[in-house]
């Protein structure tokens, strides 16, 4: 019998198939009831003691071997079926392969860096997840403040007070912190509010700001700043406003406006039927933020800028709902193939 089992062990590792076929006949052969290994436990019974330990472990073995050999010559003959699927018709023209394209926002920050990196500003970056000081209190927000409901905060641990950054500002805080003036300088990044998602807004989005402290630093040097760049970013006799606005870490401050480039001013679902649209909110560097950062406030001047990346999206490439940003339809994003800047 030990020699019979040897001569099975051989078979069975030599054993090949190409088909379904052939592999019912391998488990007929060594596997089912009526296979030659059940034959040899059917004459294992009638051995003696003395030769049922020699080669009890020895048939063991050789059952083990044949049900290890059904399951790799099972997972060959799969994975051979699946290659022939995959292959097809071989006469078959070939897929060509196609690139993708880039996303608008990212074409979009791409460019409003490259005309702030031409007159002198460098990008900076800092987290997402913020505490209260460097989203709110280094930026004149008093604990408790009317102005700090303007923000509808993600909180992700309110007793701490860690929450998702509701602008890039928070980036200027840490810049000053970290570098003595002149500094100039811009923040694009993500940012989170916790607002309703509509065509005209979202809980997330991106935003540029930009600072520039040095001394003798005074609003119409804001104003030349942000005239440049509009007239850059949108290539045309677009007409732009300053509007007196308010914010906390800017005295004083305004909105600025660029004539709606989807109606031309006529009124549309994007201007709210004005005729205008904002791009940016601006203004001088209120003291109290130069001083929370350790800055000279006396010899230092600065001016401070924000803007929403979806937002000048939606104007530049004549989009009317910015949902289409996130949803990651092909359709849309296909339009973008070609886009350079």
């Amino acid at each position: 019998m030990i020699q019979q089992i040897h001569i099975l062990q051989e078979e069975i590792q030599g054993y090949t198939i190409s088909n379904k076929e052939e592999l019912e006949t391998y488990r007929m052969r060594f596997i089912s009831r009526k296979s030659v290994i059940n034959e040899l436990f059917d004459a294992f019974k009638s051995l003696s003691p003395e030769e049922k330990k020699k080669t009890g472990v020895l048939l063991n073995t050789l059952k083990n071997k044949a049900e290890e050999r059904l399951k790799y010559l099972n997972t060959l003959l799969e994975e051979k079926n699946e290659q022939e699927s995959f292959l097809g018709d071989m006469t078959l023209p070939s897929t060509p392969n196609t690139i993708g394209a880039i996303h608008p926002l990212s074409a979009l920050r791409k460019k409003i860096v490259g005309i702030f990196e031409r007159i002198g500003y460098n990008q900076a970056d800092g987290p997402e997840i913020e505490t209260d000081w460097y989203n709110f209190s280094a930026l004149n927000f008093p604990p408790h403040h009317p102005a700090r409901e303007m923000q509808d905060t993600f909180f992700i641990d309110k007793k701490n007070d860690v929450l998702l950054r509701t602008h890039t500002s928070s980036v200027q805080v840490r810049l000053m912190e970290k570098k003595a003036p002149p500094i100039r300088s811009i923040m694009p990044g993500r940012v989170f509010r916790n607002e309703t998602i509509t065509a005209r807004s979202h809980c997330i989005f991106h935003q540029v700001e930009g600072i520039y402290i040095d001394q003798n630093v005074s609003f119409a040097d804001l104003k030349q700043t942000l005239y440049f760049f509009a007239k850059e970013m949108f290539h045309t006799d677009i007409l732009i406003r300053f509007r007196p606005s308010f914010f906390p870490f800017t005295e004083p401050s305004a909105e600025i406006d660029i004539s709606c480039l989807l109606c031309h001013g006529k009124g549309c679902n994007i201007c709210k039927q004005s005729g205008w649209i904002e791009i940016a909110g601006a203004g001088m560097i209120h003291p109290n933020v130069l001083k929370a950062s350790h800055i000279d406030h006396q010899k230092y001047t600065g001016f401070a800028f924000g803007m929403g990346i979806e937002r000048m999206a939606l104007i530049k490439y004549r989009i009317k709902d910015i949902r289409l940003f996130t949803q990651n339809d092909i359709r849309f994003l296909k339009q973008f193939a070609s886009l350079v800047s």
